[in-house]
């Protein structure tokens, strides 16, 4: 240990331009254990927020999150005359991209039953929950408003009564709560002149048919696109009730998909998120492996250097331990600093970066023990060429 510390001392330059090249590498890895676990927590956000029993959504389909899910308004009301369901309650999400703050922004607008409905903003940071029927909206911190501020959707404006912080979708994107009505309206709203463009196209179209003026007017209505949809209804269940029957008369008799929470997640875990978690564990991977091999090529290269001090002590007669112990001793210095300058630095990039960073201690742990195993079994190649060098090349040989 004396004779590594030594040797660190004579060429600490060098060695602490080793230990900061290599925590920077380390961080990588960090920073991406916190990104593939943030993929995940942002990924089942909503859903684990949301509490509800059950998702009512359309046949056939795995939505509301994993695709589009669109069923008609007044389901609700059929859902929640299910016996076992104490509420249902309608719910409209969708993508949106606007200006915000100055800049082009995606958000999920969630529009849920302000009078009593589930779906709402669970904790707020700042302010109050949407009262008003209309022009009212919380937003995520993340989007970059202020309470009192104002945002243009559709051709309404609407004030920021509140705001969250953490709230986002599966893409870590800020979620913005309004009125079901409000949040319909900006799904369905078109540009006046589009309409007018529309109904132009289907009075046209109605004239051909045969049909007079006033037949055409009439019909008319039909054409156009309605805004009488819901992408789900959530379910809160009556004390007692039981789960599994409920969704199994809604199936059955409204002819609906229902899902529990637990098999939300599991849709969104299979599929969303699946290729998106490969993709990361295979880039976390990689990095590792890359990492160890670094740090065996420093530490070989550092044996090298002093390959003839080496060649030295065993002209001296110093036994085959000490030189193992110098260099072994020296990799798990530079491992050990190295790591924990690179939590220094996964701790300053967290606060500032982009996506939600989900760091586990035992991932953290694991992480430490393979980078140290590593660093242990890559400075053997390095002792096995030291404890090849001949004693002669301390005299020249």
């Amino acid at each position: 240990m004396e004779l590594a510390l030594k040797d660190i001392r004579r060429h600490l330059g060098k060695f602490l331009a080793t230990i900061v090249g290599v925590a920077m590498l380390l961080a990588i890895v960090l920073v991406m254990n916190g990104i593939f676990q943030g993929n995940i927590q942002d990924g089942v956000w909503l859903i684990d927020h949301t509490k509800a029993d059950l998702w009512v959504v359309e046949r056939g389909r795995g939505g509301p999150f994993n695709e589009p899910s669109r069923i008609p308004l007044d389901s609700h009301k059929s859902v929640a005359a299910t016996p076992g369901v104490a509420k249902a309650s309608p719910l409209v999400l969708y993508t949106a991209q606007r200006e915000v703050a100055g800049r082009e922004q995606q958000f999920t607008v969630i529009g849920y039953d302000i009078f009593g409905g589930a779906g709402g903003p669970q904790r707020l940071a700042e302010g109050r929950p949407v009262l008003a029927p209309h022009f009212e909206m919380v937003a995520d911190r993340k989007l970059g408003l202020r309470l009192g501020d104002r945002l243009v959707l559709g051709n309404d404006r609407y004030t920021v009564v509140g705001l969250t912080a953490g709230a986002v979708d599966s893409g870590g994107n800020p979620l913005v709560y309004l009125s079901l009505a409000d949040a319909q309206k900006v799904q369905f709203e078109q540009d006046p002149r589009a309409l007018e463009a529309a109904r132009a196209a289907n009075l046209k179209r109605l004239d051909r048919a045969g049909y007079s003026a006033e037949q055409a007017q009439r019909l008319l209505p039909l054409l156009s696109s309605g805004s009488s949809t819901i992408n789900a209804v959530l379910v809160d269940l009556a004390p007692g009730a039981d789960g599994a029957a409920v969704a199994r008369h809604i199936r059955d008799w409204l002819y609906f998909n229902v899902y529990t929470t637990a098999e939300e997640r599991a849709l969104m875990l299979e599929g969303k998120l699946s290729r998106m978690s490969a993709v990361l564990g295979l880039f976390r991977s990689l990095l590792v492996l890359v990492s160890i091999v670094i740090i065996a090529l420093i530490v070989y290269v550092l044996t090298i250097e002093k390959i003839k001090p080496i060649a030295t002590l065993k002209l001296i007669g110093a036994p085959n331990g000490l030189i193992v112990r110098l260099i072994m001793t020296q990799s798990m210095l530079l491992t050990l600093a190295s790591f924990a300058v690179a939590y220094a630095l996964r701790d300053l990039i967290a606060p500032g970066f982009p996506r939600t960073l989900g760091f586990l201690g035992v991932e953290t742990a694991i992480t430490f023990g393979v980078m140290l195993v590593g660093g242990v079994l890559a400075s053997l190649t390095a002792v096995w060429h030291a404890l090849r060098t001949p004693a002669q090349l301390a005299l020249g040989g």
